[in-house]
C-alpha cells in the first residue's frame, strides 16, 4: 500500500505516528505547538472575510455514544469534503493546538482529519493528558 501525501507538518506527524515511528506521548509533545485548521460557522449577513463577532462557533459533532468531538484538519483543503455535510462550517481558523486547547471545555474529544487515513481521534482522556503538556501561559 501506498504511504499517503503528507503535506503539512500536522499530516506529516501523523503519518510518522501511523507507520510506528513516533510513540504517542511524542506524538503529543510535538503536536501541540503545530497549527490545525478549525472550522467555524460563517456569521449571516456578513462582509467577504470581515468577522463582527469576537467568539468563533467551531465544528462539534457527536459519537454515536454522545460524546462531543471537535472537529479540526490539518489544512483547509483536508475540510473541504468532509465540510459539505456541514453547511454554514465554510470559514475557519489557522491556530496552534495549543491554542484550542486551552479554551476547550471539559469531557470532549478531538478529531483531526475524520474519516481520512492521515488523521487521528483523541478521546476526552487523551485530550486532557494533550492540554497537561501545554506550558503554562504568562501572566
Amino acid at each position: 500500500m501506498e504511504a499517503p501525501n503528507a503535506r503539512t507538518d500536522v499530516e506529516r506527524l501523523l503519518l510518522e505516528m501511523h507507520q510506528g515511528d513516533l510513540d504517542p506521548e511524542d506524538f503529543a509533545r510535538r503536536l501541540v505547538g503545530l497549527e490545525v485548521f478549525m472550522p467555524v460557522k460563517d456569521e449571516k449577513h456578513q462582509i467577504m472575510g470581515f468577522q463582527t463577532s469576537t467568539k468563533a462557533e467551531p465544528l462539534v459533532v457527536e459519537d454515536d455514544d454522545g460524546n462531543r468531538i471537535l472537529v479540526t484538519f490539518s489544512s483547509p483543503e483536508r475540510a473541504k469534503d468532509f465540510l459539505t455535510a456541514f453547511p454554514g462550517f465554510s470559514g475557519g481558523l489557522l491556530t496552534e493546538m495549543s491554542w484550542i486547547l486551552r479554551r476547550m471545555g471539559e469531557n470532549m474529544g478531538i478529531s483531526i482529519n475524520p474519516g481520512e487515513e492521515l488523521g487521528f481521534d483523541f478521546d476526552p482522556d487523551m485530550v486532557a493528558m494533550l492540554a497537561g503538556l501545554l506550558p503554562e501561559e504568562p501572566v
